[in-house]
């Protein structure tokens, strides 16, 4: 038999400590059970010390050129305290054996939840210190997890979700990933051909003293533009770049923005869709976790990430308060498809908002991720589109007064 050090919290909620003899740390969990007590920590008598004091310096060594915590490290994170609490570890035991992880982040995070935890925090508001981590959403499923007894499967339908939106970002770099490197070839192609290669010709050109296409002045005049006022060039790129960029950072021009992306050719849809599908996934975990469905409403429009649907969801919210229909609000609001209303409607009438929604978010991811492997196939026309107006302008503006010279010197 093992004496153990615990700490505790009463049936009233008022935190208890003393010692018991168990055979183990399992063992010692349950008898506190017995005992209407629900552990918080439990330590041998010789380990009574916490382990993750040794490592407070962690924190010290987070800078800004450390890197923020992935999605995969969360969806381990969510994987791993999944397969532990239903395996019935207390949580403080648990998230220390997470917090030695590759991420110094979420390293210290856990860190301080656990502090936290010893404290006789719960979990949840131990993680709401820690909001570029663990979002709102995030927080809000553990929280109604460990109300309802079901933190293991809280932690399970978070791993999902995490593991969908990751999925969606791969899809997207990938099909990304070619016209960007078209798009960065030619841009280098342009800026070498005007400060090595057409100043060439230019002098070539100078030395037969002839009157010159238009074409060719215009290449000509770029050229000088590119070698003798490239910080005018620059200067005014980044100017626009911060302009623009103090803007969008604003309210109005951050509403602005995301409402204009919808309208943006061959990917506005695609964003529509996607942020319609991230609605109703995010809208079903958390009707189906048990949030209140204002509560619910209000941390969707945080989850969507869109300025312009946030704001048409907070909307929503506020007339549901009024006593509207969930139906009626979302038929009012413009923002969403008829499959959507119907679905709404539908649940509504049966009780299944949450599955219905689950349905439309299978139905938009599929429909998001054909539409970005699509993606590359519609793009390759419009490239190769401007990859041809380049040559045809460098054809028209280098080689046309050549060949008249070579007519003239025949």
């Amino acid at each position: 038999m093992q004496r153990f050090v615990y700490t505790g919290k009463a049936i009233g909620g008022d935190i208890t400590q003393g010692m018991l003899e168990a055979p183990d740390e399992q063992s010692a969990a349950k008898t506190l059970l017995s005992r209407s007590i629900t552990p918080i920590t439990i330590h041998a008598l010789d380990d009574a010390t916490p382990k993750h004091e040794s490592k407070k310096s962690d924190k010290d060594s987070i800078h800004f050129l450390t890197p923020k915590v992935a999605t995969e490290d969360l969806i381990i994170f969510c994987r791993q305290m999944y397969s532990l609490s239903k395996a019935g570890i207390p949580i403080i035991r648990a998230v220390t054996g997470l917090s030695n992880t590759r991420s110094l982040r979420l390293k210290s995070a856990l860190t301080d939840i656990i502090e936290q935890l010893e404290k006789g925090r719960n979990l949840s508001s131990a993680m709401s210190r820690h909001p570029k981590i663990f979002s709102e959403l995030f927080v809000s499923i553990v929280h109604v997890g460990e109300n309802t007894g079901q933190l293991d499967a809280s932690f399970l339908q978070l791993s999902i979700y995490l593991e969908r939106e990751q999925e969606t970002k791969k899809q997207i770099k990938s099909a990304t990933r070619y016209p960007l490197f078209v798009v960065f070839a030619l841009a280098v192609a342009l800026v070498v051909m005007n400060i090595f290669v057409i100043p060439v010709f230019a002098g070539m050109f100078e030395k037969f003293n002839t009157e010159l296409p238009l074409m060719t002045r215009f290449l000509l005049g770029m050229s000088d533009f590119f070698v003798h006022q490239w910080y005018l060039l620059v200067g005014g790129v980044l100017l626009c770049f911060f302009i623009t960029k103090k803007y969008v950072n604003t309210q109005d021009g951050r509403l602005t923005w995301d409402h204009w992306k919808f309208k943006l050719p061959i990917v506005g849809d695609i964003l529509e869709r996607s942020l319609l599908g991230r609605f109703s996934r995010s809208f079903a975990l958390m009707l189906h976790a048990g949030i209140p469905l204002t509560n619910a409403l209000s941390l969707v429009a945080d989850a969507v990430g869109n300025a312009h649907m946030k704001l048409a969801i907070t909307n929503m919210r506020k007339r549901i308060e009024k006593g509207e229909s969930l139906s009626r609000v979302a038929s009012g609001s413009g923002l969403f498809t008829p499959l959507v209303l119907q679905m709404i409607h539908v649940g509504e009438e049966t009780g299944r908002v949450d599955d219905l929604l689950a349905e439309v978010a299978d139905f938009y991811e599929r429909e998001t991720e054909y539409d970005i492997k699509s993606l590359t196939s519609k793009i390759e026309p419009i490239l190769i589109a401007i990859v041809a107006v380049m040559v045809l302008i460098l054809a028209l503006g280098i080689f046309t007064p050549m060949w008249d010279m070579m007519g003239a010197i025949n």
